[in-house]
């Protein structure tokens, strides 16, 4: 017999791409806090700070989306020009 697809969740995250703004900021919150609060080691800690700075990255490309999205908005809107 074959075995049981499982139900449970992947070790692997989602590439910060793949991710809504709420969800990475919120894992950037959870990135952040792991690594003040300490207790990991090197090589955790080196691994939770790129997957953070992949994070903010993400976040900061939400942001600037949104930016351009309201400059465009408000160039074409009511009493432009």
């Amino acid at each position: 017999m074959p075995p049981e697809p499982s139900t449970e969740p992947t070790a692997e995250p989602l590439a910060p791409s793949d991710l809504s703004y709420e969800q990475a900021r919120d894992e950037l919150a959870d990135v952040v806090r792991r690594l003040e609060t300490g207790g990991t080691g090197l090589e955790e800690a080196l691994a939770l700070w790129e997957r953070g700075e992949a994070l903010a990255d993400r976040c900061q490309q939400w942001l600037d989306g949104a930016r351009a999205r309201l400059d465009a908005a408000r160039e074409g809107g009511p009493g432009a020009g």
